[in-house]
């Protein structure tokens, strides 16, 4: 019986993925721990595959390779947790370094919290450069999330979830909660569209499972500098706000979501008319108020957006069958 899987979704990941799998190399108090290591390959393009080969010969725990040709995180994650050997499946992705106490303190945690579906990791940033000191409160949209050190439970009113990096998934959750096939994919090349984590875990959530933010899993994230120019992270924040409207309607009983849209359409364009009002020309070169107009401004095109491109009529049968937290 394996006690801890790891799961590395990648895509061309050939220069990123050896630190991580160094950092997973040094692993302490996994003397009493049977774990593994998964690399799931999303159809990458590079060496991904013989850089594996090569952790291969000299891993403290077996690191097994899959290929993942459909492309999307979804599908990557998906992957793992129908090859995982355990029922507890930690995801990181390949630019993550965790410390060296992860597995353990994840584990633990596991362990004192039964009724811990999913529960995240405390992640501070490493930056090529420095972001603006005002878009400080954004940095939990780039997988940067620091509540404290005292654990927290997500509760389903407060519409906040841990991100999918330095996450942990009970298998039994996901596979008792989650549609075989979910809505949203991920990001793929043309369309930065996201939120498949946050649709993941809603199911999960509401099935009846607690979600957690535990501070004893610690992780770095190095954000290298192309991720804070205007160009990324406009297209960035244009994703996540147009999947909004699936996160927003899951719960949702199909003859309520008009109303619903209307009230969410309202609250975004009140949300939006204000910023406006706040900022002005600043819009056009301040980066956070540019990243938050468009978020806002995305948000409310959300239902349009995604009925032009066919996602939500031809998915609308599991948005009706399944339900999770508004977001």
């Amino acid at each position: 019986m394996t006690d801890f899987t790891i799961a590395i979704p990648t895509y061309n990941g050939e220069q990123r993925l050896p630190q991580l799998l160094e950092r997973l190399r040094g692993q302490t108090d996994v003397a009493s721990i049977t774990w593994e290591v998964i690399v799931v390959d999303n159809n990458s393009q590079d060496g991904t595959a013989r850089v594996v080969q090569e952790f291969q010969t000299n891993f403290p725990c077996p690191l097994r390779y899959y290929l993942e040709p459909q492309q999307g995180a979804a599908h990557a994650r998906r992957c793992a947790i129908q090859v995982a050997q355990s029922d507890l499946i930690g995801f990181l992705d390949d630019d993550n370094l965790p410390a060296s106490d992860w597995v353990s303190a994840a584990l633990q945690f596991a362990q004192t919290h039964p009724t811990a579906g999913a529960f995240g990791s405390r992640i501070v940033g490493d930056f090529e450069v420095e972001p603006p000191q005002n878009f400080k409160p954004l940095l939990p949209f780039l997988a940067i999330i620091d509540r404290g050190p005292q654990p927290l439970r997500y509760q389903s009113w407060r519409k906040v979830l841990p991100p999918s990096a330095g996450l942990v998934v009970r298998k039994q959750a996901w596979i008792t909660s989650v549609p075989q096939q979910t809505i949203l994919a991920g990001r793929v090349q043309g369309s930065m569209l996201t939120g498949e984590d946050t649709e993941a875990l809603s199911y999960i959530q509401k099935h009846g499972w607690e979600i957690w933010y535990n501070p004893e899993m610690n992780i770095v994230h190095t954000i290298p500098a192309w991720r804070l120019e205007k160009e990324y992270l406009i297209k960035l924040f244009r994703g996540i706000g147009h999947s909004r409207y699936v996160t927003r309607m899951i719960e949702v009983k199909p003859e309520y979501r008009w109303l619903m849209q209307f009230m969410y359409a309202t609250n975004d364009l009140r949300k939006l008319l204000w910023h406006i009002l706040c900022y002005r020309q600043k819009i056009k070169t301040d980066l956070a108020a540019a990243c938050r107009m468009e978020l806002l401004t995305s948000s409310l095109m959300s239902p349009i957006y995604l009925h032009r491109q066919g996602i939500i009529l031809k998915q609308r049968p599991m948005i009706s069958s399944f339900s999770g937290e508004l977001h």
